[in-house]
């Protein structure tokens, strides 16, 4: 029962439920973007570029073979195509880079707003006396008025 205590401890530190929620929300995030380059981004591209589907584009190693029947028995088994799916791959690392990118922004955002929260609070530190500064001044203060008056 000790074990079971232990994990939910664990399982329940801000630390681990914010780790989830970002993983769920990446693998949402994902999706997303591969949709956005694999219907939005590539179809122009193609065009642009000759009419290309990235998605296509391969070295073929060996050629499969299709399945042979005479007489209705299957005389040679179908053999699958062996290829370099090489579109798959860019259409990948085009993915990985547009994701790249948004989180580079995203974190640049954070940081922006997080140095003018720190220089904000830094002012706001230099500009509030402590209680001795205060009370000093409250003295010299007191003793101007004292001297003006002899």
């Amino acid at each position: 029962m000790m074990i079971f205590k232990e994990f939910k401890q664990f399982a329940m530190k801000g630390n681990a439920v914010e780790l989830a929620v970002a993983v769920i929300l990446g693998g949402a995030f994902g999706k997303i973007v591969s949709s956005l380059v694999a219907d939005i981004i590539m179809p122009p591209l193609g065009i642009v570029i000759g009419g290309v589907n990235f998605s296509h584009l391969k070295i073929v190693l060996k050629k499969g073979i299709p399945q042979h029947v005479e007489q209705g028995k299957i005389v040679q088994e179908a053999v699958a195509e062996v290829s370099l799916n090489y579109g798959v791959f860019l259409q990948n690392v085009l993915d990985f880079l547009i994701i790249a990118f948004a989180v580079f922004v995203a974190v640049k955002a954070i940081n922006t707003i997080k140095a003018k929260i720190a220089a904000e609070e830094e002012e706001a530190k230099i500009n509030e006396s402590s209680d001795e500064v205060k009370l000093l001044t409250e003295i010299r203060d007191a003793l101007k008025g004292k001297d003006a008056k002899s």
